[in-house]
């Protein structure tokens, strides 16, 4: 018995096999094949070759760069400045004109910070006076008054109830400086604040406000009628392309008149108001604390069509959370100093701590232009899913209805040669016998 199983099995290794087309009188076999073909047809035209342009080679590789530059000045009357004319050298930081740049909206300036020994006091208040010692001096014990005994607790490093609390030369966590083993506190006080060598008087925290009412809106809050000129060039090096976002044009005065806009989608220059509003925010509520704005640019370019058809398209978001402006790590912020050396050759500084909007200028894109290889790529995918398609409506007819039996009786056949005897029943799922054909 096993001998004959395995010899059959030998046998069937040189059995040939051939497609037997049959004709099945089935309508619902038959529209549903036909609804299967022309989902197929339908998805290979409408999705790959005309919305994802499948008969396209596409560039990724863009090449880009950016170049901005800010216009606009502001005046200001404030009670710790005075009046101040300001330009695009004070309030823009870094001045090369990247693309990512920042605009100053707001500051707190702390004037005339030298190298001395102060009170270490916290940063939630505006200061109270306090009278730095030069550099090597030491001093009578010094007394803390009221308002900065209750400062010195915003900083918990800074606490001490006598000198070993403030190890000479240690760094005040979250501080300005380093202690210099010193209790500073008032007579009637258990509790003080170490003394700390730093740039004294340490920094302010309180706003300059603007005369004559006192306001606290933020000091530059007219920069939202200042302008930002965005020039953007860009290359896909696969095909050889170039282009920029402004308008080829000899007129010299366009630019300074010219405002983006529907109507002038080649004059890339914005108001800082619009773009901010664009992004689904407000200028001057933004301007208080900072924040931070996205400027998407997008090249999606058909280089099938002329050169005029490919342009950009901008888009405005906020990338900073601006649902947790009540959080203690809303809005940008960061300091920089102004160095100075007075007349008796000791350096001074000003410190300055900026709040402002930085613009983050993005540039992606995609070019495709035709090429035979991709598009026969895709129409042999498409003849691949039709061959599929037959198959699932061959499974539908032989294993899925009623007649099932009948069909696959119909569809596969057996025939044997006269010079073998056949190994199984003479009839073929019980519908029709093998023929014997002599002489193959």
């Amino acid at each position: 018995m096993g001998q004959v199983a395995w010899k059959g099995l030998f046998l069937s290794l040189f059995d040939y096999k051939t497609e037997k087309y049959v004709i099945a009188k089935n309508k619902k076999v038959g529209v549903l094949y036909r609804v299967v073909q022309l989902s197929i047809l339908a998805y290979l035209v409408g999705w790959v070759f005309v919305v994802k342009k499948g008969y396209q080679d596409t560039d990724t590789s863009l090449q880009s760069s950016v170049i901005t530059k800010l216009k606009g000045v502001a005046f200001t009357n404030t009670s710790e400045l005075g009046e101040r004319l300001w330009d695009v050298a004070d309030y823009v930081i870094p001045p090369q004109g990247e693309n990512v740049f920042f605009v100053m909206t707001n500051l707190i300036v702390t004037p005339n910070q030298r190298q001395a020994t102060c009170p270490e006091v916290g940063r939630n208040e505006s200061l109270g006076p306090q009278t730095p010692t030069k550099l090597g001096v030491r001093t009578e014990r010094g007394h803390l008054g009221s308002d900065e005994r209750q400062k010195s607790v915003n900083i918990p490093d800074a606490r001490c109830y006598k000198d070993e609390d403030c190890p000479q030369g240690e760094a005040v966590v979250a501080g300005n400086g380093v202690k210099t083993g010193r209790c500073l506190k008032d007579k009637d006080s258990i509790r003080g604040t170490c003394e700390i060598l730093a740039w004294c008087p340490v920094e302010k925290r309180s706003k300059p406000k603007h005369k004559p009412f006192s306001s606290r809106k933020p000091l530059l809050a007219s920069a939202e009628n200042f302008t930002v000129y965005i020039k953007n060039s860009i290359r896909f090096p696969k095909f050889k392309f170039s282009k920029m976002n402004v308008l080829a044009t000899d007129n010299e005065s366009y630019l300074k008149s010219c405002r983006y806009s529907t109507e002038h989608p080649y004059c890339p220059i914005f108001l800082l108001g619009n773009i901010v509003q664009w992004a689904g925010s407000d200028f001057q509520e933004m301007a208080s604390e900072g924040g931070v704005i996205g400027i998407q640019i997008e090249w999606n370019c058909d280089l099938d069509k002329a050169p005029s058809e490919c342009n950009p398209h901008y888009s405005f978001s906020r990338l900073d959370n601006k649902f947790a402006e009540k959080s203690i790590s809303s809005g940008y912020n960061f300091r920089f100093a102004k160095y100075y050396r007075d007349a008796e050759g000791v350096d001074y500084r000003t410190l300055i701590k900026a709040y402002g909007i930085r613009f983050d200028v993005m540039v992606n894109g995609k070019a495709g232009k035709f090429n035979i290889i991709p598009t026969i790529i895709n129409i042999g995918s498409g003849l691949a899913l039709m061959g599929a398609g037959a198959f699932f409506c061959d499974l539908v007819l032989l294993y899925l209805i009623k007649k099932s039996n009948f069909y696959r009786g119909k569809k596969y056949e057996e025939v044997k040669s006269s010079s073998r005897k056949s190994l199984s029943s003479p009839a073929v799922n019980g519908n029709q016998s093998p023929e014997p054909l002599g002489g193959l």
